[in-house]
């Protein structure tokens, strides 16, 4: 099953030279499952500390145009994210592309609130839950950024049955503590933990900085992308899922453990 992974420019756009290249080299790799960015399409909402309710309309503009584009690629399973209206803020809705046909996540739980990243400003949690999306091929749990650096949803995905978890993420040029927690998170779940990142200026003190990765089920690093090689992609071994989900520390289960929603 091959999966693939990217690092794709900030405020993509869903048509043009820069989308159509970006669409010619995924369906050259023909991938099973391919992970895009956190909200691929459009402006970085968060750079702006606030809310501008012109700008959270026109984020999901693109994005529903954006929807559409994913679904023309030749790819069976597209795992992403997108802004939804939630009262007077945004949801950041991870999501499922399966066949074409749209599968709900979850809403993102955990906001950062620093310059370039003022996301409690602008966004809420609507739906709480981390549920795994269940397919033909393997069960799938998506963390969205932030949400990587908690190690016990990566544990709770892992006892729901998942396989892959997917990591949609708009982090800087610093990925050193994004590679330690995705690391400990395939760890921790015996998953394949998978990013795409966002990569280019954002504005003066904000350059997103790519390196999209891939974790195997031991926590070993796979490969990660650069601007050299913006796409990458791996074979997902069901079978080495199975056998580290087995062993240490996989299969242990806290006592009386429930994860709360903070």
């Amino acid at each position: 099953m091959k999966v693939t992974f990217i690092e794709s420019s900030d405020n993509l756009l869903h048509s043009g030279t820069e989308w159509e290249n970006l669409q010619h080299k995924i369906n050259i790799e023909q991938p099973d499952i391919l992970i895009t960015n956190e909200m691929p399409f459009g402006r970085w909402l968060a750079e702006k500390k606030t809310f501008n309710k012109m700008n959270s309309d026109a984020s999901i503009t693109a994005h529903d145009y954006g929807m559409d584009a994913l679904k023309k690629l030749n790819t069976p399973i597209i795992i992403s994210s997108r802004p939804v209206q939630v009262n007077d803020k945004l949801a950041n809705e991870a999501f499922a592309l399966i066949d074409g046909k749209y599968i709900f996540s979850h809403h993102k739980h955990y906001f950062p609130e620093e310059p370039g990243f003022y996301e409690a400003t602008w966004f809420r949690t609507g739906k709480t839950d981390f549920n795994v999306i269940k397919t033909n091929k393997l069960n799938i749990g998506i963390l969205l950024c932030t949400e990587l650096m908690f190690n016990e949803w990566a544990r709770h995905y892992r006892h729901q049955g998942a396989h892959l978890i997917a990591v949609p993420r708009a982090t800087g040029q610093d990925a050193e503590q994004w590679k330690t927690a995705a690391a400990m998170a395939a760890i921790v779940s015996g998953c394949y933990v998978v990013s795409s990142n966002r990569v280019g200026n954002c504005n003066d003190q904000l350059i997103f900085g790519g390196k999209g990765f891939a974790f195997a089920p031991d926590g070993s690093l796979i490969s990660e992308t650069s601007p050299d090689n913006p796409i990458l992609s791996f074979d997902l071994d069901l079978g080495f899922v199975e056998n580290q989900q087995n062993n240490y520390p996989c299969y242990v289960r806290e006592s009386g453990f429930n994860p709360k929603f903070v």
